[in-house]
């Protein structure tokens, strides 16, 4: 796919962080779990428990008050991988991947199942719009994309490998109209938009799909 053709398509990008993480964000940037145990220096066994297992509850790293949330995994129980993965991989290389880097929904829509899950409905999240032609502007060869969402299994552990993480120009289109074969449901980054705030046109704290405020920006 042409990256101007990716921008008409999905001129906006989404991403579901925690209740009040924004002013973090800001200041140091969308960071994958690798990128923020680096930031605290996270290194040895405590590291690969992080980075290359499970996490069924999100998890705080550094300091007590000024330190960031690792979202839980919850979806993506290594059992349900074993049935899924179909390429070789294992779900410890399967997570190690996952958590090299940063993840943005391709549609809106994508955003509100999410925010309306059982384990996340009644939470509020601080959800960041993103405009999608400047972060490429910067970030095309950095970005992959992907036909689905990689972190569930849930009802059913659909089929999934490596090759599902396309670069933008290798992410397969109709020839006759250039559009994409399968929709794309996420935009992943390598390691981390240190940057973000740059690209960010809203942020909104959200319950559901009920929109409660506008942050600042």
């Amino acid at each position: 796919m042409e990256v101007e053709y990716f921008v008409e398509r999905y001129p906006r990008l989404y991403h579901m962080a925690e209740k009040g993480t924004w002013p973090s964000i800001r200041a140091h940037g969308l960071l994958s779990t690798t990128a923020v145990l680096d930031l605290y220096g996270i290194e040895g066994e405590q590291r690969l428990g992080i980075e290359e297992a499970h996490r069924p509850e999100k998890m705080h790293i550094g300091p007590a008050t000024t330190g960031i949330i690792l979202r839980d995994q919850k979806p993506m129980l290594p059992s349900r991988l074993v049935d899924a993965l179909i390429d070789g991989t294992t779900p410890t290389q399967w997570y190690k991947f996952l958590n090299g880097r940063v993840f943005m929904w391709a549609k809106e829509e994508r955003l509100f199942g999410l925010l309306g899950a059982r384990h996340y409905r009644n939470l509020e999240h601080d959800v960041l719009t993103v405009d999608t032609k400047s972060l490429m502007s910067e970030f095309s060869d950095k970005t992959w994309l992907c036909r689905m969402n990689s972190g569930n299994t849930w009802p059913v552990p659909h089929r999934r490998g490596m090759a599902d993480f396309m670069r933008i120009q290798d992410y397969p289109t109709r020839r006759s109209s250039g559009a994409p074969l399968k929709e794309v449901v996420e935009v992943v980054v390598d390691y981390s938009i240190p940057n973000i705030a740059k690209f960010v046109i809203e942020v909104r704290r959200m319950k559901g799909k009920e929109m409660l405020e506008n942050l600042r920006i």
